[in-house]
């Protein structure tokens, strides 16, 4: 599920998943078939991020980008 959230100077972009692996940062396969890009695009483009365990299992990963 992902919600979107304005506040006065940031938007909350949040993001639930049903994995229980932390996002990590790890060398993005050029190939496209294993990824690695995303952890670390959005740590550079979020001023803020956060990952919570959820009670259902999985995990919600929130990213503050600036507005």
């Amino acid at each position: 599920m992902l919600r979107l959230n304005a506040h006065l100077d940031a938007v909350e972009v949040a993001v639930d998943d049903t994995s229980p692996r932390w996002p990590r940062v790890r060398t993005p396969d050029v190939t496209g078939s294993d990824g690695g890009f995303g952890w670390p695009m959005v740590n550079r483009l979020a001023r803020t991020t956060a990952v919570t365990r959820r009670a259902a299992g999985g995990k919600t990963v929130t990213a503050f980008l600036s507005r």
